[in-house]
């Protein structure tokens, strides 16, 4: 990658991210910067998991890589600690944290400007400050919004729950530290309440929204035109319910086993009564499956559970592989590649995952969270999220309790208007990883 000399194509860019789905933001702002005329020269180090995501968009990685017995998963579960702990994870870390200096030294030597972007929690942002080199930091872990709201303090069960913000933000002061280094640039945090909360200190925070919110386009066009009939067009057509069962297998496969209970009782609901004015059944389910799954494991529950494959459906996606099935005048379609039209065409979600549930709440729509074994989506995992994304994401303790709420949000339009205008201030606008790369290349350039 060779650009004529120039301020920006001196800076030299090291991503830092701990987790799958910080690989993919980190990525988003990968994009972003290859779309510039003279982008800085990016490297990467994942310091959980083997990188592929900036692997297959050719950005070379930095030190060693290995997946952890946990999968990244180790906040949740202490065990999950030990298990990494004796798959190498000390070993691991020291021998990136080397990797990195090595690089940061090389870069100084060759009369480059080396800097560091630290996407995730604490521990690349500490990595970050053990460079020696100017740094950024993306924080997606936390949220203001999982203690408090715009009124005040959020009600909890326990005792130690306190502790999360006992020094007046969610970030500890260890960690406000860091950001306020004079090393540290720019923070982005991931919405606008947790950027005015640090702004209390002398912390670089911007708010720009969040990049999870970006390259969510449908296939189609968004603008509806507003037409006399519209209420009857409204009327006519079916409800859409996106399923979201999570990207990792095996858990994957068993949420789906309880997203398909929610399911049933959702089609006994609407052949019990008209809902809304969607006539019975005329509802469709679009199951978003992540392409790495196999969808023989969701097929075959479907068959079991009265699914029968059909040709055709109300609504098609763009996904010539779009598994079709049908009962009564319901329809169910499987797709792993139309992901962005699943999450637009839904009016509600039945969600079991950990993105794609802010994604489209973000959307401004409301989820019905059904919380499961885990170790990712468990209960913990499903109250601290709806503590992140407020009254747009419903949590029912049994799958058969989403039918009430989804009649109930139905027949409350004024609620829905709320849900939409929450998801979207929480969640923030699209565009946040072209904004990121801007004021990167002012402050590290």
């Amino acid at each position: 990658m060779s650009h004529s000399p120039s301020a920006s194509s001196r800076l030299r860019l090291l991503f830092l991210s701990n987790g799958h789905g910080e690989d993919i933001i980190a990525v988003r702002i990968v994009q972003a910067f290859q779309q510039q005329s003279k982008p800085p020269e990016m490297f990467a180090l994942p310091l959980v998991g083997e990188g592929h995501a900036y692997q297959n968009l050719g950005i070379p990685l930095i030190g060693a890589v290995q997946t952890m017995p946990s999968g990244g998963f180790i906040y949740m579960d202490n065990r999950q600690l030990m298990r990494d702990v004796r798959g190498g994870l000390v070993q691991l870390t020291l021998s990136q944290i080397q990797a990195m200096r090595r690089w940061v030294s090389s870069q100084k030597k060759s009369g480059k400007q080396a800097a560091i972007l630290a996407v995730g929690d604490i521990v690349p942002l500490l990595f970050a400050y053990f460079s020696g080199a100017n740094y950024a930091f993306v924080g997606t872990a936390k949220s203001e919004y999982y203690v408090q709201d715009e009124t005040g303090l959020l009600p909890r069960q326990s005792k130690s729950a306190r502790w999360e913000n006992f020094s007046g933000s969610i970030y500890h002061p260890w960690e406000r530290w860091l950001m306020s280094r004079r090393r540290c640039r720019a923070v982005f945090p991931r919405d606008s309440l947790t950027t005015e909360i640090l702004k209390q200190w002398p912390i670089p925070a911007v708010d720009v929204g969040n990049p999870m919110m970006d390259n969510l386009e449908p296939s189609f066009p968004l603008q509806r035109f507003y037409t006399a009939d519209i209420q009857q067009q409204e009327l006519a057509r079916p409800l859409v319910v996106t399923l979201l069962p999570g990207s990792r297998p095996p858990e994957a496969y068993q949420n789906w086993q309880l997203i398909l209970e929610a399911v049933s009782a959702l089609l006994a609901s609407f052949q019990e009564r008209d809902a809304a004015g969607h006539s019975s059944g005329n509802v469709v389910f679009l199951a978003a499956i992540a392409p790495s799954l196999d969808t023989s494991q969701f097929t075959s529950s479907l068959q079991v559970q009265g699914w029968r494959p059909h040709t055709t459906a109300p609504i098609s996606l763009p996904d010539a592989n779009t598994l079709i099935y049908q009962q009564r005048n319901a329809y169910l379609l499987i797709s792993q590649q139309a992901y962005n039209d699943c999450i637009h065409l839904g009016d509600v979600a039945i969600a079991m995952a950990g993105t794609a549930t802010e994604q489209f709440v973000g959307l401004g729509k409301p989820a019905i969270a059904i919380p499961g074994q885990g170790p990712q989506y468990n209960y913990a995992f499903a109250e601290a999220q709806s503590r992140l994304l407020g009254s747009s994401l419903i949590l029912v303790e049994q799958p058969s309790q989403a039918a009430k709420v989804l009649r109930s949000l139905l027949q409350h339009p004024d609620s829905l208007q709320i849900i939409a205008e929450n998801g979207l201030r929480r969640m923030g606008q699209p565009g946040a990883a072209r904004r990121i790369t801007e004021i990167l290349q002012s402050r590290l350039g």
